[in-house]
């Protein structure tokens, strides 16, 4: 209870927030009377503050486009603030931030480095100007971006040359020109600098109307020494050092040279750049020396295993180094079994997934740093079991910018932000209103704000199909009619099982925001959907529609079990399609193994799940999971090394494998009901916004024994098997003979589950002893 308030008095203070800074207008938009608002700007600004006393209190709202650091009396306080730029299509995002600390009596020098992008991309909507807005107070008295703040270009910073990182990444290559560097700016107010010129108040044009920053200021690692293998492979002209990452990171990369030589150039680029780049240009790095000892930190992050130092001769090494950051939240959750090969399988998914937060969930790090919709509704999923609550910000985040981002017809699209792309895919974007996107992010957090913000844009977009006179729903391909990579996609039925889960989705939410109207219209479009789809597209073996000519889509079967459109009686000839059948890439690969759980085939899901993962889980050179089943391969969009939709087995095993889900939003009521199948032994921590659960499992012939730990705010639900010949729960015998004791009765019983035993307990350990 005390996180779950936490997590909503945050919220609330931001509001507040919001609006007390919003009453100071005095605050101006500044940036150079030079700037040409050029792609990969770099600006310097500065303000000389005498303080008489140290104060106690110093708040900052900052606002750029497009990111910044922040020095205080040369000491940084922010390493890449801003978020990249899109609340919605006109606003922008401002941060928050406290810097007291780093105050002192008499003159203090607050300095500001801002990288203007200038670039649209698939993650990032440009202003297409450059600019700065700082609004804050020491103690009582306002500091404020005006005119009399100082600016210059930064002119060491350039774009490297060609090859240029391709359209959909808004960041550039750096080059950085050591010769033209405006030396300690940032530390002497008697360096020179030009006088900044004002643009207009916050909330002018083109920046619009700031928003908060829902999500962390970014983790900082700390500077870094490599640990790893180092190898160098001399040239002639220059030698490239390359040096181990301990797994594949969000990186700056910093080095410390000595040259008598000015004007030699070091590119510094990572494997992903140079050979897992996911069938397109990624970024690099590049410096030009000057004369002397120099060190140097190329800001614009890049990720991989290697990292490349290219470095002419003539330049003397003194120290090579790397700083990860990343989206700040632990790794709260863990797992792991008696079959080594899913505790591999669980870790490089929860690696994959931290790598691709940051901004925005991302499909991958490289390619395109892009939040397809489709992707983050897994990704969400594993951060419930893989991350800490602070994890639940990024899922918040990308709800409202989903809907935030909506057209005026009701048409929502990925990925959002976005400057240069406005393609609706329909199936990933009911994916996102239905039963695994909002439904789930509610049913996880107990967020109930955001279910309501989202809710009636989530209808709107609903609204647009229109049914058939069979009872289904007329087809909308969308602008890109996708379904899944990979061949054998029975597409009509890939968007009817989306669009039924968006149905389950909107009447779960209905039903829980207290609209009745709707949840009654849901519930009856449900039914009449259901019977007509199994009257037109069940064979009597399968589902298909019968236009389609490709080989059986095993995806269609899973989706319909996890939507609840295949009943019981058709598990066996699913099944039987799901050993015969391999099509689904890894991201639709999730839904196949949750639907094997779901059809009690828990060993067959661990076997197909095996099977399928066993390349990317035994390579030993990536720490992270694939696009496709091959890397740098066009059947899979280009196969990147590092796609954390790839990762929904990790969910997967937690909630099935394991057990644990929530019974009532939030985790204030939650169920263990493992599937243990063949396996020997199990346990899993889920971090939850109502406390830690731990259960475990140990599975022999004749018994078996499971430990649950269920945290103070909640209690749970334990669920076994009708099987059972005898269970004890803390000693205490509660069923025997295919019947509850008299004390269960009294304490302990659950109205069943799906026909299973059930034991309902308040918080405590609990041991349970179930004889087979």
């Amino acid at each position: 209870m005390i996180k779950k308030t936490f997590f909503f008095m945050i919220c609330l203070c931001f509001s507040l927030i919001d609006h007390a800074f919003s009453q100071n207008l005095k605050a101006q938009w500044i940036a150079n009377s030079t700037v040409a608002d050029t792609p990969n700007t770099w600006l310097a600004f500065r303000k000389v503050v005498q303080l008489k006393n140290k104060p106690t209190n110093a708040i900052a709202r900052i606002a750029a486009d497009s990111k910044y650091w922040l020095f205080i009396n040369g000491e940084m306080v922010v390493f890449e603030g801003g978020l990249k730029r899109g609340p919605n299509p006109s606003g922008t995002y401002y941060d928050e931030i406290d810097f007291s600390k780093w105050l002192k009596k008499g003159e203090n020098i607050i300095a500001i480095k801002v990288w203007y992008f200038g670039k649209q991309g698939f993650s990032h909507h440009s202003s297409e100007k450059a600019g700065l807005l700082f609004d804050g107070y020491i103690d009582q008295t306002p500091v404020y971006s005006d005119s009399t703040w100082e600016v210059s270009v930064l002119q060491a910073y350039a774009t490297a040359a060609r090859p240029f990182p391709n359209y959909r990444l808004p960041e550039s290559s750096i080059l950085y020109d050591a010769r033209k560097e405006l030396m300690n700016w940032n530390v002497d107010p008697l360096m020179a600098m030009g006088k900044a010129v004002t643009l207009g108040e916050s909330g002018a044009k083109p920046w619009n109307k700031l928003s908060l920053r829902p999500i962390p200021m970014f983790k900082d690692f700390g500077v870094k020494k490599y640990v790893g293998k180092r190898t160098i492979l001399s040239g002639e002209l220059a030698d490239t050092i390359i040096c181990e990452l301990p797994y594949n990171a969000q990186i700056t990369p910093l080095f410390k040279i000595k040259t008598e030589n000015a004007g030699m150039r070091v590119v510094v680029f990572t494997d992903n750049y140079l050979t897992y780049n996911g069938g397109d240009t990624y970024l690099r790095s590049e410096y030009i020396t000057k004369k002397g000892l120099q060190a140097y930190e190329s800001l614009g992050w890049l990720n991989g295993h290697k990292v490349y130092y290219v470095v002419p001769k003539g330049i003397k090494v003194l120290g090579l180094y790397y700083r990860e950051t990343g989206y700040d939240t632990s790794f709260s959750g863990s797992f792991n079994c008696s079959d080594d090969f899913f505790n591999r399988f669980w870790e490089k998914a929860k690696r994959t997934l931290y790598l691709n937060m940051r901004d925005t969930y991302m499909d991958c790090p490289d390619r395109e740093r892009a939040q397809w919709t489709g992707d983050a509704v897994n990704q969400s999923a594993q951060a419930f079991y893989a991350l800490s609550p602070s994890s639940y910000q990024l899922s918040k985040k990308w709800i409202h910018e989903m809907v935030d981002w909506q057209k005026p017809n009701g048409i929502l699209f990925s990925p959002v932000p976005a400057g240069n792309w406005n393609k609706e895919l329909p199936d990933q974007c009911l994916a996102t209103i239905g039963y695994y996107g909002l439904w789930n992010y509610y049913h996880y957090t107990g967020d109930i704000e955001t279910l309501k913000y989202a809710y009636l844009p989530a209808k709107k977009y609903l609204e647009l199909w229109e049914p058939d006179e069979n009872g289904l729903m007329k087809f909308r391909g969308g602008d890109w009619t996708w379904g899944d990579w990979g061949d054998e996609k029975d597409i009509q039925l890939i968007f009817h099982s989306f669009y039924y889960l968006a149905l389950k989705g909107m009447l779960h939410s209905a039903n829980v925001l207290g609209k009745v109207a709707d949840a009654d219209k849901y519930s009856d479009q449900m039914k009449i959907f259901k019977r007509a789809f199994n009257q037109k597209y069940w064979t009597g073996e399968c589902y298909r529609d019968p236009a389609y000519k490709g080989k059986t889509d095993d995806r269609v079967q899973a989706l319909a079990v996890v939507a609840g459109l295949a009943d019981q009686e058709k598990y066996n000839a699913v099944l039987n399609v799901l050993k015969q059948e391999e099509h689904a890439s890894p991201y639709m690969e999730k839904y196949v193994m949750e639907a094997l759980f779901l059809m009690n085939e828990p060993d067959f899901a661990l076997a197909r799940q095996k099977k399928r993962f066993s390349q990317m889980v035994n390579n030993e050179t990536f720490t992270t999971l694939w696009e496709g089943w091959n890397f740098n391969d066009p059947k899979y969009g280009g196969g990147t090394i590092n796609h954390s939709w790839s990762g929904g087995g990790l969910a997967v095993l937690s909630q099935y494998l394991c057990g644990v889900s929530p019974l009532k939003a939030g985790y204030q009521l939650f169920q263990v009901k493992p599937q243990v199948g063949e396996m020997k032994y199990a346990s899993a921590t889920v971090p939850t916004i109502s406390g830690t659960i731990k259960t475990s499992f140990v599975n022999k012939d004749s018994s078996l024994k499971l430990t649950v730990l269920v945290p103070g705010a909640t209690s749970a639900v334990i669920v076994l098997p009708t099987t059972c010949k005898e269970v004890k729960l803390n000693g205490r015998k509660v069923w025997v003979n295919g019947k509850y004791t008299e004390e269960a009765n009294r304490t302990f019983r659950q109205n069943e589950i799906d026909g299973s035993l059930s034991f309902a307990v308040p918080a405590g350990k609990w041991n349970i002893k179930a004889l087979k």
